[in-house]
């Protein structure tokens, strides 16, 4: 319920064998695509991913999208998709952690072959990576002691705050445009963490996020969301030039058709994030 409400405001396990293979074969067209178009067989992402026989996912630690199980098994939103994705195209799915600053480099060095991390679709982002459609709906929010949430009801109330915000990250570029003061740190659950032990007076991270991470009966209790300062979506990075970007729209287009995407979203929550393909 909690959830729910959650995405109402702000944006007026892993799943089975089956769920992977609903969505794991089509040659249908997506509507629009960001690709860049004309990568030849040399260049072809697609064929030195078959030939290595993995895609490399570039993630931090994110619930709902991309986190671990008890078993060390990366779950998620994202994480699902994309091990569906990748069944799709005859590879396996690996999932590599990143520092979120450096998931350019990341990706053009080859470390990884994909950014797949509930990524906010800003301008610098898609003028530096081969962007897929928006898949989700987002916003940035602020996250205080619930005993404090009182106090911090708008933008104004908030711009005396210490913030802890993810290297990188949408949240940043929100604090920095409020003019407040913040410390950077290696992820959103470390931003988290900061604010519990009040090293931070607030943080600011994903709705879908906080959805899931604050609040009665989550990790973290005693926070709560307040403020949202924006509205966003949420994409998929590859290579510039990458042939990807355009399988993966055929993937999205034919997951939410058939139904799996939402199924994949209700598991974890988000269904009310998804964006039409």
């Amino acid at each position: 319920m909690k959830t729910k409400k959650l995405l109402a405001l702000l944006l007026t396990g892993a799943m089975t064998a089956t769920l992977l293979a609903g969505c794991g074969s089509s040659n249908n067209n997506a509507d629009g695509g960001a690709a860049d178009s004309g990568a030849d067989a040399a260049q072809s992402d697609l064929a030195y991913v078959q030939d290595k026989g993995t895609l490399v996912v570039g993630i931090t630690e994110f619930e709902p999208m991309d986190y671990q199980d008890a078993s060390g098994e990366w779950i998620g939103f994202d994480a699902d998709l994309a091990k569906a994705f990748a069944e799709s195209l005859g590879v396996k799915a690996e999932f590599q952690l990143i520092d979120w600053n450096s998931k350019v480099m990341e990706l053009d060095g080859k470390t990884i072959d994909v950014v797949w991390n509930g990524m906010t679709l800003t301008d610098e982002v898609k003028s530096a990576m081969s962007c897929s459609n928006a898949y989700c709906s987002n916003a940035q929010v602020v996250i205080v002691p619930s005993d404090k949430a009182a106090d911090y009801q708008d933008a104004e109330s908030v711009k005396g705050l210490s913030f802890a915000v993810e290297t990188g990250s949408a949240g940043k570029d929100e604090v920095e445009a409020l003019g407040a003061s913040f410390t950077e740190v290696a992820d959103q659950a470390t931003a988290l963490m900061e604010v519990a032990s009040g090293t931070s007076e607030a943080a600011v991270i994903d709705s879908l996020m906080a959805a899931a991470m604050v609040g009665e009966g989550t990790s973290y209790a005693n926070l709560t969301y307040t403020v949202g300062l924006n509205s966003e979506e949420y994409g998929v990075g590859f290579r510039k030039g990458s042939d990807l970007t355009e399988k993966l729209n055929e993937f999205f287009k034919t997951c939410y058709e058939d139904g799996t995407m939402m199924k994949i979203a209700e598991q974890y929550g988000v269904q009310a994030a998804l964006i039409e393909q």
